[in-house]
């Protein structure tokens, strides 16, 4: 509970750490980066509280609401604590940290502060203990974090001061109305699951109000259940929108039932700065829980807890970005998606209509958490913070860190990716058969897409991909001579998982794909960065950069992903492994424009290919310098 003191400094074995170094990782280590952070929060939380300790307020004090969440935490040590650890509470303390430093901005730094208040409330009525404190209110509403919003009905926009009274498993909300008038509202908060299985339901979650279960008698470390009963219970609010529940992405496991905050009410969810609610349409919250059940089933791969491995109950929350609605489409892939190493187990991700790509987007940003907690336990880099290194997934130039995190984060999407090739062959194959290969041993591609939701061909082209992209970062990392001992340790780690996997075979299209791809990414990467200086004797990995360059699209890693079966443009034909007839249609657009960067990009590959040797070898390693004019 958060009143514990633990004096036992953190130990991890060299059996542990090899297991995180290598881009997995054991449920004991990671449990022990869970533990890590854990007192890393508590530690901050601490830090904070001393500091807000003399901060003016007309709020309640944060020593009376501490007051409260330390006799909440004696009566339901497991749920308050899980309030405490949420991916949310972190960015609200890295942020008030932040603000307290004068290097971030927001609202009053009083109602900031007064987030404190709202925790102890949601506290309170998690342990069914009696609270009585004036809380921070925007717009005549109180966030409530692990629960929900509750809102007052008739009062004046803008931040305002009101007063939350807890009563075992009820709320009482009061405030001044448009007028100067006291109003209230009372409600029994509850978060509310979404219907598990593609049925929707049509019951309206805004008036949703419910009474406290007993919790399932789950490890902590294993699942995260409910915060709060989401059992709907008869009975009024005193209107229908006061009470706006947490909905949770609902899964089934093995030891219980999982419920995953869908968080979209909390204004910390963003990890960091501060930011109104944004509430789904119930379809769009529901498109979630569909995409989501289908996603974790396609990541409960048994065997190993290698790279590309996720057990769910390590997310502790989904942050929705930016859709709101089901209209317009979403695309197939994720647009958008990021994670802290304030919020261990946080992701914000623009949902994708694919739960493939929703899958791999999980994975990914699991080991950005993963990667994090271990940098807070030890220093793995001497970093100056100078953005100069190539990144294969990124279209600006990286600082060390930076590449750390890539190399880490697509060790494991590499390993996603290997999975789904398994999988995708041993369907094609059928119960019973071998794969068929090819004459050089190489498997042959399924045609269809199975159950791994792609085909063996489109998932040997992302995980040849991922491996030579994410070894290439990896060799930057260790010829650069800025890794600590530990990050040595790490970043070799990566490189002999890395190295195997170089040696497994892909079907053949795929990795001619995917090898292009990268020759690709990384010319037109330096075409678009790099300043051409022919005079300079810089080495390749040290260039000159250019002082106009901007952010561009990589319009390619996604679509060499499947082999075009009726190509018509340039890249259609380079993709579909015929760089003879893409040569001809670079060269025709770049009869208008000599130097745009696509298209150089692809008449020097595809030039490449066509006539490999020393000459085609300097031209890939400095393309910047070549000022081409193709013929054909």
């Amino acid at each position: 509970m958060i009143s514990e003191q633990g004096h036992a400094p953190f130990r991890m074995s060299d059996r542990l750490f090899a297991e995180v170094a290598g881009g997995g990782g054991s449920a004991e280590a990671l449990g022990l980066l869970q533990r890590a952070e854990r007192a890393r929060r508590l530690l901050l939380l601490r830090t904070l509280l001393d500091s807000l300790g003399p901060l003016p307020t007309p709020l309640a004090t944060s020593a009376e609401a501490w007051d409260v969440l330390k006799r909440a935490a004696e009566l339901a040590p497991e749920p308050v604590d899980r309030l405490l650890l949420a991916p949310a509470t972190g960015g609200w303390i890295a942020h008030l940290l932040r603000r307290l430093h004068d290097t971030a901005t927001g609202p009053p730094l009083w109602a900031e502060a007064g987030h404190l208040c709202s925790l102890a409330v949601s506290a309170s009525l998690l342990a069914g203990a009696p609270a009585d404190l004036r809380v921070p209110l925007t717009d005549g509403a109180l966030c409530l974090p692990g629960l929900g919003l509750a809102r007052l009905p008739g009062t004046a926009p803008g931040l305002r001061i009101g007063r939350a009274r807890t009563d075992g498993e009820e709320l009482t909300l009061v405030g001044s109305g448009r007028n100067g008038e006291e109003v209230s509202v009372t409600v029994r908060p509850a978060t509310e699951p979404l219907p598990r299985g593609t049925a929707r339901a049509a019951t309206a979650p805004s008036t949703t109000v419910a009474a406290r279960q007993p919790q399932p008698t789950i490890p902590a470390e294993t699942i995260h259940p409910p915060l709060a009963s989401e059992r709907p219970l008869t009975g009024p609010a005193n209107t229908p929108d006061a009470w706006l529940p947490l909905r949770t992405l609902a899964h089934l496991t093995p030891s219980g039932p999982l419920a995953i905050p869908l968080e979209d009410l909390d204004p910390y969810r963003d990890l960091d700065d501060p930011l109104p609610p944004a509430r789904l349409d119930r379809a769009e919250a529901e498109e979630w829980q569909r995409l989501f059940e289908e996603a974790v089933e396609m990541l409960d791969t048994p065997g190993g807890t290698g790279p590309g491995r996720l057990v769910p109950s390590m997310i502790r929350a989904v942050s929705p970005f930016g859709r709101t609605a089901v209209l317009p489409p979403a695309p197939p892939t994720v647009l958008v998606s990021a994670s802290s190493g304030d919020s261990f187990g946080g992701m914000v991700i623009a949902r994708p209509s694919s739960a493939l790509a929703l899958a791999e987007t999980l994975v990914h940003e699991f080991q950005h958490s993963k990667l994090a907690a271990l940098l807070h336990l030890f220093p793995l880099l001497d970093d100056d913070r100078e953005e100069r290194y190539y990144a294969p997934w990124r279209p600006d130039p990286r600082h060390l860190t930076g590449l750390l995190h890539g190399a880490y984060a697509f060790t494991g999407v590499a390993g996603f990716w290997r999975d789904r090739m398994t999988v995708a062959e041993k369907d094609a194959a059928g119960p019973g058969d071998a794969v068929a290969s090819k004459g050089d041993g190489v498997p042959q591609e399924p045609a269809a897409t199975t159950g791994s939701g792609c085909s063996a061909d489109e998932a040997g082209y992302h995980f040849a991909l991922r491996r030579t992209q994410a070894r290439l970062v990896v060799r930057t990392l260790l010829a650069e001579g800025r890794l600590t001992p530990q990050g040595r340790a790490l970043v070799s780690g990566l490189a002999r998982t890395l190295d195997g996997w170089l040696r497994e075979p892909v079907p053949s299209a795929a990795l001619a794909r995917a090898r292009t791809a990268a020759a690709l990414h990384r010319t037109e990467w330096r075409l678009r960065n790099v300043a051409p200086d022919p005079g300079s004797t810089y080495p390749p990995d040290t260039p000159r950069y250019r002082p106009d360059r901007t952010a561009w699209p990589d319009l390619r890693t996604h679509a060499f992903a499947t082999r075009p079966t009726a190509p018509r443009t340039a890249d259609d034909h380079l993709a579909a492994g015929n760089p003879a007839a893409a040569l001809v249609r670079y060269a025709e657009e770049l009869a208008a424009d000599p130097a745009e960067p696509h298209a150089l990009a692809g008449w020097i590959v595809a030039r490449a290919l066509l006539d490999p040797g020393r000459a085609a070898r300097r031209m890939l390693a400095r393309p910047e310098l070549l000022q081409p004019l193709p013929s054909g």
